[in-house]
């Protein structure tokens, strides 16, 4: 049996139902602890776990004497619960944004409510969030560190098996247990996830001119921000039957999910790429996501984005407008998942050596197949990781840089094998991007000198690389 064919409607519903109790119930569980406590908690992550496994969840202090709701979190049948108190639903909402390090809304949320906000355990709430608050570090944006994927291999024995292009998935793609491991490698280094506007924002000067300036990421010691995106989201035509996803729908609870054809021919609908496998993640570990951050998505247009052919060379296909429709829609409900949307050019090209002519029909075509889709956007992801000028900061006098600012653009990312590398000019800021795939682990399990290992300071290439890989994985 196919170890992911599709379950029945009724039993993922179910599942997914589950789940939520075991979530809600353990917040809330972890607020019942705090007002046992009495003072700042530090928690285990929501699914439970040992005390390795365990995530600084930091809460404000509540009286004891408060009542909570209690339930069994390892149970899917009802619970008895004692009667709640009149904060507790409030007190489990603020949680749950301190849990994501937004001390500021948690405590405005508990100031709304006059009534509520004179009770003693919401004013003792509010007075830990804001102990917590002036604890907090500023991490310098030259220190943070950006990785990034593409689509994820969801089976091996498909991806890896001897065709021609079994070398560049090796390559260039990661396996969905990689990825997972990633993750939870990330998460117990103290790794939170952060967007590419928290890094830096465009604001005006004292002149009204356009400048950028660095964002203020605070958090508790010990954490850590980085940046995450995904390339070609696009599941291009020729990766069909090869053990990808086929394209991204919006699932029944509403948030973005992506169908795969199987084997048989049948379709099924599951967490078969990097979007919903790290939103499944974060609903578990909100403490994993800064503020509600979600990775950037990256597209080009040649072939259509997220599995839809909406280029505009399938003009005469009878499900063209469809398509382009279907593709708007799951594109705003990225959006509002918080997941950050960016161009990769249209075709696919180094924009820092492709002719000028066609740098500029390739970026207009981009605008009008795949922005008119996605809404503006001001991040570009360099395809190759070619960026079209040196390690100095763009002027005007680029003619690259000019015309991709006047089209929009403010971010810009290239490859850098470094833990970081980040220039923030008086317009613009660029990252460098670190390549989380076959070659690069293979590359660490490989090296002959330690120092010359490129992860290290994420996990140890060894714990994550997929047993299921050929070997040695080739050159680029």
């Amino acid at each position: 049996m196919n170890p992911y064919s599709a379950l029945d409607r009724s039993e993922r519903r179910r599942r997914h139902r589950r789940n939520r109790r075991i979530i809600v119930a353990a917040e809330l569980t972890a607020i019942a602890a705090v007002l046992a406590a009495g003072g700042i908690f530090v928690g285990k992550k929501l699914t439970g776990g040992s005390p390795e496994q365990t995530a600084t969840a930091t809460v404000p202090p509540t009286p004891e004497s408060s009542s909570i709701i209690t339930a069994d979190t390892t149970a899917p049948a009802e619970t008895e619960t004692t009667a709640p108190s009149p904060a507790a639903d409030l007190l489990a909402q603020a949680n749950r944004l301190a849990l994501g390090y937004d001390y500021d809304a948690a405590i405005a949320l508990l100031q709304n409510d006059a009534e509520a906000a004179a009770l003693p355990e919401i004013q003792e709430a509010i007075t830990g969030y804001e102990a917590v608050k002036a604890s907090l570090v500023r991490t310098p944006i030259s220190q943070i560190t950006h990785v990034f994927f593409h689509s994820l291999v969801v089976d091996n024995s498909l991806a890896f098996d001897g065709d021609e292009d079994e070398a560049g998935y090796n390559q260039v793609m990661t396996t969905i247990s990689e990825f997972e491991k990633i993750l939870q490698a990330l998460y117990d280094k103290g790794f939170v996830l952060v967007r590419l506007h928290d890094m830096a924002y465009e604001t005006t000067d004292e002149n009204g001119n356009p400048v950028m300036k660095a964002g203020d990421i605070m958090l508790p010691e010990g954490k850590t921000p980085f940046v995450m995106s995904q390339d070609d989201l696009c599941y291009y035509p020729y990766m069909t039957g090869d053990g990808f996803a086929t394209r991204m729908i919006i699932g029944e609870d509403g948030k973005p999910a992506c169908e795969m054809k199987m084997p048989d021919g049948s379709v099924s609908t599951g967490a078969y790429d990097l979007v919903p496998i790290l939103e499944n993640f974060i609903q578990e570990h909100p403490d994993f996501s800064y503020k509600g951050a979600r990775a950037v998505l990256a597209f080009t247009g040649y072939e259509g984005i997220l599995g839809y052919r909406t280029a505009a060379s399938y003009a005469d296909s009878e499900t063209y407008e469809q398509d382009r429709a279907e593709a708007a829609k799951v594109a705003q409900c990225l959006r509002d998942n918080g997941w950050e949307l960016a161009s990769h050019s249209w075709g696919h090209l180094n924009l820092g050596t492709v002719e000028w002519e066609r740098f500029k029909t390739d970026t207009d075509k981009w605008e009008a197949e795949v922005e008119s889709l996605i809404g503006p956007t001001d991040i570009i992801l360099y395809p190759f990781g070619a960026d079209i000028g040196d390690w100095r900061p763009y002027t005007t006098e680029n003619q690259r840089f000019s015309y991709l600012y006047n089209m929009g653009f403010r971010y810009y990312c290239n490859v850098d094998s470094n833990p970081y590398w980040v220039q923030l000019g008086d317009t613009f800021i660029r990252q460098g991007r670190r390549n989380l795939d076959g070659y690069r682990m293979w590359k660490d399990i490989s090296a002959e000198d330690p120092s010359s290992r490129k992860l290290d300071d994420l996990f140890r290439s060894e714990d994550i690389f997929d047993s299921d890989r050929p070997t040695p994985v080739p050159e680029m």
